[in-house]
């Protein structure tokens, strides 16, 4: 099988109302279809997708996701330019979301979790044409801080990223 990406990611929440909320003024979702307090199916901007995220509402007395138990971690969303990831930098922070940033050689990444406590992962790749060994040496040292600034510097805010760290964009 060849996996080509991701298609779409289903989260059951605590309250759909709030969570597709957050999406849209964190990650600029919009939302595409659903049914108040049950289900919302959104769509991230520039999609062609059906959908990219649905939340659906499991209750208020829902227990918590906790590290150390089996389940998914995170998800990655992978924005186009570094100011675009700067500007999700901002938004999150704003929202009290933002909970780390790290440098991993190939990919500058922040972290942040959303109302029910879930993590994510907001990402710009560095494109296949200008990585270079010290950056893919730099996967395997684990994760350094990220130095947003130093990255623009480097490659330029409105530089495309790459498409994973393996193929050009087509």
């Amino acid at each position: 099988m060849t996996v080509l990406g991701i298609n779409h990611v289903v989260l059951w929440v605590r309250d759909a109302d709030r969570t597709a909320e957050f999406y849209e003024r964190a990650l600029g979702f919009r939302r595409v279809f659903g049914s108040p307090g049950r289900a919302h199916f959104l769509q991230a901007e520039g999609s062609t997708n059906d959908h990219d995220l649905a939340v659906m509402s499991v209750g208020a007395s829902a227990g918590a996701s906790a590290a150390g138990t089996v389940g998914l971690y995170h998800v990655a969303w992978e924005v186009d330019t570094l100011d675009e990831l700067q500007a999700r930098a901002r938004v999150l922070s704003e929202l009290g979301a933002l909970v780390g940033s790290s440098d991993h050689g190939t990919t500058k990444s922040l972290y942040a979790k959303d109302p029910d406590g879930l993590e994510f992962e907001v990402c710009w790749i560095i494109p296949l044409t200008e990585l270079t060994d010290a950056d893919v040496a730099a996967r395997g040292r684990g994760p350094l801080p990220l130095d947003l600034d130093a990255e623009i510097a480097r490659f330029g805010a409105d530089r495309q990223g790459g498409f994973g760290v393996s193929r050009p964009r087509s």
